[in-house]
């Protein structure tokens, strides 16, 4: 428990979402839920994330969460408000037998969690997963105390985490390799620069940076200026990674990185 365990999205227009991603990505999409409002994003059969068509209805943001698995939403839910965190929505109950919550941490970043059978067949951040996440906080350690407590990293038994210190940054492994990172940085809250606000980034990987960048480009999303710190930082804190960051044509901020290179 406490890994990261599924990417979903809050879209305002299904179907654009996933010609998208289906070009950037490359994923391929199975629709479900109520009205079919609802898509699985898929990359060689494999689930890698969730797309739903409800930003418009519901007015809230387009933007990329990450759901972290627990044996209890309930408690998880407790545990958030206890250290201080905020819980937006839930718990909720999601057919057949999950639970869902939404929150966000001491400084704002939002993230979810989720109790029940995941889709995926890999967990976010082993080196064969598309994806891995990164969080861009002011004080990472506090950070790693704040979600080391909510979802129980440092708990006995098999598949524990390992946490590490590096820097300015916390490591997040299990059995050695690199599922997540927590990035000390200059954040602010309401900066207008997106990178500068804490959250959680998704980091894709791709076989060809260049050309899914130029796969967001051709269908309607942008490149942000300024990299992952928003321009702040230095090339060399870049760590020598390709990666680029983007926005899709609704808003939702993402990064584009070298798979062969996304180890974190």
């Amino acid at each position: 428990m406490g890994a990261p365990c599924w990417l979903s999205l809050n879209a305002r227009d299904l179907d654009a979402a996933e010609r998208f991603y289906g070009a950037v990505l490359g994923w391929t999409f199975r629709r479900g839920g109520k009205e079919r409002k609802y898509a699985v994003g898929e990359l060689g059969e494999v689930p890698v994330a969730g797309i739903a068509a409800v930003a418009a209805e519901l007015s809230v943001p387009v933007s990329w969460t990450a759901f972290f698995a627990v044996d209890d939403a309930d408690a998880a839910v407790a545990r958030i408000r206890e250290r201080g965190g905020t819980v937006g929505v839930g718990p909720v109950a999601y057919p057949p037998e999950g639970r869902a919550a939404l929150a966000t941490d001491l400084e704002g970043a939002a993230f979810g969690v989720w109790q029940g059978r995941t889709e995926s067949q890999w967990h976010i951040g082993e080196h064969s997963a598309p994806a891995w996440l990164e969080l861009h906080t002011r004080d990472a350690f506090e950070a790693a105390v704040f979600y080391g407590e909510v979802l129980r990293w440092a708990d006995e038994g098999p598949g524990r985490y390992e946490v590490s210190y590096e820097q300015d940054k916390v490591v997040l492994r299990r059995e050695g390799e690199a599922v997540a990172r927590l990035n000390s940085g200059p954040v602010e809250s309401g900066s207008p620069r997106p990178q500068l606000r804490p959250r959680w980034l998704v980091r894709f990987r791709v076989p060809d940076p260049e050309a899914a960048t130029a796969a967001v480009l051709a269908h309607g999303g942008s490149v942000v200026p300024g990299g992952d710190w928003g321009g702040v930082r230095g090339p060399e804190e870049a760590e020598g990674r390709r990666a680029v960051v983007v926005r899709d044509p609704d808003g939702a901020l993402f990064t584009l990185e070298g798979a062969e290179e996304g180890k974190g």
